[in-house]
């Protein structure tokens, strides 16, 4: 579909538009949501989500792409939770249990060979405790990266910094993502 007609169906409020719109992007942003604020429990970030988009898609200029505008309004509702909670010291917590004792391995979809190398060795479980202990910026930026495959510059976009800013960023959260899963093999041996 033609994201300019995409836009214009949207901002004439086509019921067919609305629909399309949310299956292509509610799973991304409850994952850049999840991601974020690292808890499964992110129903009410995506609808915080799309009640800004539906009331904002008629400012929408086609500046920049359609995505990067959601993603930026997902990104800025994350934080208003995150802000949210830590004015009334909440923390997120996921109590979620796994069904299955077996060890599943993730395939990233990074673009570095010695991160693609790293990464199928070690079980998802592995890597999440160890984003857990990333900061909100860092897993928000090596998800959009390595795992949504955006570009710098839509990265960029998203996060309202310069591409050298993400660039430098993103390096040294995927080192201190690195650090923290050599420190957790060193534990288990």
């Amino acid at each position: 579909m033609n994201e300019k007609k995409l836009v214009e169906a949207l901002k004439k409020k086509e019921n067919w538009a609305y629909e399309l719109l949310y299956r292509e992007f509610a799973p991304k942003i409850g994952s850049i949501a999840k991601s974020y604020l690292n808890t499964d429990d992110v129903d009410d970030v995506v609808q915080d989500v799309f009640v800004r988009i539906f009331k904002g898609i008629k400012k929408f200029r086609g500046d920049s792409k359609l995505s990067t505008w959601i993603y930026r309004i997902a990104v800025n509702v994350c934080k208003d939770y995150l802000q949210k909670y830590k004015r009334r010291n909440e923390f997120l917590t996921d109590f979620q249990e796994s069904d299955s004792e077996d060890e599943i391995y993730i395939q990233p979809q990074a673009r570095e060979s010695v991160i693609e190398e790293v990464m199928r060795s070690i079980t998802v479980e592995k890597v999440q405790k160890a984003l857990e202990k990333l900061s909100p910026e860092d897993r928000l930026l090596i998800k959009l990266r390595d795992i949504d495959g955006l570009s710098y510059e839509e990265i960029a976009s998203v996060l309202q910094k310069p591409v050298g800013t993400v660039k430098s960023r993103l390096h040294y959260a995927r080192k201190r993502l690195g650090k923290l899963l050599k420190e957790g093999e060193r534990v288990e041996r």
